[in-house]
């Protein structure tokens, strides 16, 4: 009878030492790639859909997306993203943006780029951009495309503001969209929530002696939200995969726009910590705006709520109560297992949350019977 078992742990051997020769020259090829990483880096492009500038405000720029076939909505739609990041993240990549959803389906699409605070804008607060920015956007918008009212997308923080915006103002928007936007702040699902506690955190004190709040602290918070995946899991995948050109520039390109922080308006920062996250005083009816209360049972236009499962920045459960807040009868819950930028760039809500979203929009939006003009 023969004896296989040399034979077998030979062919052991030699498989693991075959692979292990192939990982080497894997390996070699990958780390080869680094001299050329920041190459790379530096062909990655902002923004996927072609845009221009339509209207400014002190540091506010509105873009307004190229057309790329005849609009079919007289209602506009206007991104409010947050004032924490820069707002490319919704128009990211080619497959990675939410705005060419809207823009291929006809919709007259325009964007809010905040801008960057200098010193001089620390004493800025929600009322200068609910009542005063936002407000004078949504009105030229409407002007412009000649409709009694405009649809609202709100990311995150601009939800936020929009969702204040509407109850304020109902009789301007016709559909609110939010995206991931913080409503009841009671809830202990996030860090954040804890963090903001008035025992841990002295807001007034960090403003008085910061003025605008710095992008390095607010990054840093970021980080720490999800330290082990921000600093050790994401670098080793990019190790792993830098011989994937695609899945490089996706990471540049993301990780380009996480880092690319701006400050926020010191004033802002602490009415938004002490109004909301300490005292949540917005689903109490409760919140100040300037001169004005907002009332959420003030909101009666169709809504729809986006939220994305694995959110660790905003929880689902801060963003779920507002559906049963508002006093709209026509309301919806979408959810994407997804994290929280995710829900903007993910594969997954690339390719199911969106084309639902414009299905939605599209029902609740008035038709343009004539043709569109290029005002």
């Amino acid at each position: 009878m023969a004896d296989t078992g040399g034979a077998t742990t030979k062919n052991i051997f030699l498989e693991w030492q075959q692979s292990l020769l192939d990982e080497t020259a894997a390996s070699f090829r990958r780390w080869g790639r680094f001299p050329y990483l920041w190459q790379q880096a530096l062909k990655v492009q902002k923004g996927a859909t072609p845009s221009e500038v339509v209207y400014e405000e002190d540091r506010l720029k509105l873009r307004r997306y190229i057309p790329r076939g005849p609009i079919r909505y007289r209602t506009p739609l206007v991104f409010v993203f947050a004032l924490v990041n820069r707002p490319y993240i919704l128009d990211l990549r080619p497959g990675r943006s939410v705005v060419s959803h809207f823009v291929d389906r006809g919709f007259d699409t325009y964007l809010i780029d905040w801008g960057e605070p200098s010193r001089a804008d620390r004493h800025l607060t929600i009322d200068d951009y609910v009542n005063g920015y936002l407000s004078n956007v949504i009105d030229y918008v409407r002007e412009r495309t000649d409709s009694s009212q405009a649809n609202v997308l709100g990311y995150c923080m601009g939800g936020t503001l929009s969702s204040m915006f509407t109850a304020l103002h109902q009789e301007r928007v016709r559909n609110l969209i939010l995206m991931a936007a913080g409503i009841n702040f009671a809830t202990e699902d996030g860090l954040l929530n804890l963090w903001c506690e008035p025992r841990y955190f002295d807001v007034d004190r960090f403003v008085d002696t910061y003025g605008n709040v710095p992008a390095e602290f607010l990054q840093t918070m970021f980080l720490m939200l999800k330290p082990l995946q921000n600093l050790v899991e994401k670098p080793i995948t990019l190790v792993e995969r830098m011989d994937d050109e695609d899945f490089v520039d996706d990471y540049l390109a993301m990780e380009g726009w996480l880092n690319d922080n701006i400050p926020v308006p010191g004033e802002v920062f602490r009415e938004f910590v002490k109004y909301l996250y300490q005292k949540n005083l917005l689903v109490k009816n409760q919140m100040p705006v300037g001169r004005h209360i907002v009332d959420l049972r003030d909101i009666t236009c169709p809504v729809l709520n986006l939220m994305a499962k694995k959110d660790d920045l905003v929880p689902c459960s801060q963003s779920l109560p507002f559906n049963s807040l508002v006093s709209s009868k026509d309301k919806k819950v979408m959810e994407v297992s997804a994290g929280h930028i995710g829900l903007a760039v993910g594969s997954k809500a690339q390719r199911e949350l969106w084309p639902q979203a414009c299905d939605w929009l599209a029902k609740r939006s008035e038709p343009l019977r004539r043709r569109a003009r290029n005002k």
